[in-house]
């Protein structure tokens, strides 16, 4: 597969940079981040502009393009999918990797002092854009709010804005009113001495309002904005827009009057600064995440730069919330046991690709109630393909999935009735390689080291990450790439313990778990200490693993999950007289010995 050329839009975009009628000045660099103006990492295809430039159709990365350079920085989960999209116009700068330049530093080295450098103040997040300018100040140079967006300038067909449709969350599946959401959050606004909640993040507004959209593909979020006062709330969407259910509910005033009100999209900056010069006492609230051009809107005196209280409490999720999750954690897994046993009948044909699985994968979740569609598209890779971590297969990529090749399959669905998933199992239908035991074996250590780990309340995520690597590490292994992620209730889906060996295969094993309340014997200073509760349950192959390596407690832990998958699942696939999945589930959760 060759890359896409990018000579022409270079050059088009290189000549924009200099024209007055764009730039108020000419740039000599202009830099194309990934995200939209809500700082999204999913994004819809009007905002894929960093891709439309370079050719790179990663998630994660940002272009800068200057008169004579155009560089692409990603992180490790796209070091390969780079280097095969990116033509030779693009230099890849691998971050986390050795002697890899920051933007500031990369910049500072190829342009003359004096510099302007221009982005849409939109699409660069408010802590980001503080980060760079600094760096370009102290070498002289400027960083530059560019209010027309030039990719767009450049992209002829750019596709429209979607405003699809918007879908109430009844309360039975959201665990709460809307009504109640805004009370807690104005709770937390007097504590903080905030007037004004300012939300930014599409995840956030779709929560707080139990309403969800479909304008991003896989993600069920809605273009929009909010603004909470203590005694308003401002929604910056079409009211056309929502459905008559999703109306009926923002209208309902059982609970009390929210006094709500409905401001048009497009109209965001002019009524923030209404809203901001109205309330002229207390903090402005806003994550450090949004934009600079929304931020920047607010007196630096009243900024309240910190995360909102709509994330907190989104994160944790409440008791509706947790139950609908196990239960699209079931329905998930019986498809996912049909899917896999379907698998291993079929690949003797020989003539099963990795697009025929993941289309054969979407028909039994289709099966399933509520389901709405995939939470990310499908990873279905085969061999060498399973080494890209975010691997798409394509027509010109599509491989067999045969006997002699590891097989990957890194999926997620999301459930009308409030439930996201994301699993990822690897799995051999022949006979494995010595080597590919030993990666999938300690891969899976990991995997459990970190499962039944206890530690105390507040400890951050990256102090974790140790006990999914150390056994790789103990062999001189890692992956590139991070070891968790949250998940959204019937909304964004966000990596977890893997080993790939560069054009040979891919290994990873992923669960959802539940943090809960650990049971310990002492508690020391009344610190409080958790574990997890796995919400996934699709068996792990015994057939990749190699019981030499693994300590009896590791067995036991693998004994026991098998025999939860096996209690839960089992049961569902015989009420439902899917012998054939039962029979394989039953094979692929015996005991290890």
């Amino acid at each position: 597969m060759r890359p896409r050329c990018t000579t022409a839009i270079l050059k088009r975009l290189r000549d924009v940079m200099k024209n007055t009628k764009y730039v108020c000045q000419s740039l000599q660099a202009y830099v194309i981040p990934s995200c939209d103006a809500h700082q999204s990492e999913y994004i819809a295809s009007c905002d894929q502009r960093r891709a439309f430039i370079s050719g790179f159709t990663g998630s994660v990365g940002t272009a800068i393009v200057t008169e004579k350079h155009a560089a692409l920085w990603t992180d490790g989960r796209y070091f390969l999918q780079a280097e095969q999209e990116l033509d030779e116009n693009w230099i890849l700068m691998k971050v986390g990797a050795a002697g890899t330049p920051t933007y500031g530093q990369f910049l500072s080295d190829v342009l003359p002092v004096g510099s302007h450098v221009g982005v849409d103040p939109f699409l660069m997040s408010y802590d980001s854009w503080d980060t760079l300018c600094k760096e370009l100040k102290n070498k002289g140079h400027s960083l530059v709010p560019v209010q027309e967006n030039l990719i767009d300038v450049c992209w002829d067909d750019k596709p429209n804005r979607p405003l699809n449709k918007v879908e109430c969350l009844p309360v039975k599946y959201a665990g709460k009113s809307w009504h109640e959401k805004v009370w807690e959050v104005q709770k937390e606004m007097q504590k903080e001495g905030a007037s004004v909640l300012i939300v930014t993040a599409l995840d956030e507004i779709a929560w707080l309002f139990n309403l969800r959209g479909c304008d991003i593909q896989y993600n069920p979020v809605f273009y929009s904005y909010a603004a909470v006062t203590l005694n308003s709330v401002y929604f910056f969407i079409d009211p056309e827009r929502l459905s008559s259910e999703a109306k009926a509910s923002l209208e309902n005033t059982s609970q009390g009057n929210m006094n709500l009100q409905f401001c048009s999209y497009d109209s965001l900056t002019d009524t923030l600064k209404n809203i901001i010069n109205t309330k002229n006492e207390g903090k402005i609230w806003i994550s450090k995440e949004s934009s600079y051009a929304v931020v920047s809107l607010i007196p630096q005196e009243r900024q309240l730069l910190k995360i909102t209280p709509i994330n907190l409490k989104k994160a944790i999720k409440n008791e509706q919330e947790i139950k609908s999750s196990q239960n699209a954690h079931i329905k998930d897994a019986v498809a996912l046991c049909e899917f896999f046993c379907w698998v291993s009948k079929e690949i003797s044909n020989g003539n099963l690709t990795e697009i025929d699985a993941a289309n054969k994968l979407e028909e039994f979740k289709k099966l399933q109630s509520d389901y709405v569609g995939p939470s990310f598209e499908t990873i279905s890779s085969s061999g060498p393909n399973g080494s890209i971590i975010h691997y798409k297969p394509t027509d010109a990529t599509n491989r067999k999935v045969t006997l002699e090749e590891i097989y990957l399959c890194d999926c997620g669905s999301q459930y009308r009735d409030g439930g996201t998933t994301d699993v990822t199992r690897t799995w051999h239908f022949g006979t494995p390689s010595a080597f590919e035991k030993v990666c999938f074996t300690l891969v899976l250590k990991g995997h459990i080291a970190l499962s039944s780990a206890i530690f105390p309340k507040a400890t951050t995520g990256y102090r974790l990450d140790s006990f999914a690597r150390r056994p790789l590490w103990e062999y001189g292994l890692d992956y590139s790439h991070g070891t968790g992620h949250g998940v959204g209730a019937y909304l964004n889906v966000h990596e977890e313990p893997g080993f790939y060996e560069d054009g040979k295969f891919g290994i990873r094993l992923e669960n959802l778990a539940l943090v809960k309340e650990a049971e310990t014997s002492h508690n020391f200073q009344n610190t409080g200490f958790i574990t997890f509760e796995p919400l996934t349950l699709v068996p792990f192959q015994a057939k990749l693993i190699d019981p030499s390596l693994l300590t009896d407690k590791e067995i036991k832990w693998i004994n026991d999950y098998h025999v939860n998958c096996k209690e839960v699942i089992g049961k569902i696939l015989e009420e439902e007289g899917k012998t054939e999945a039962l029979q394989w589930l039953l094979k692929e959760t015996q005991p290890l010995g």
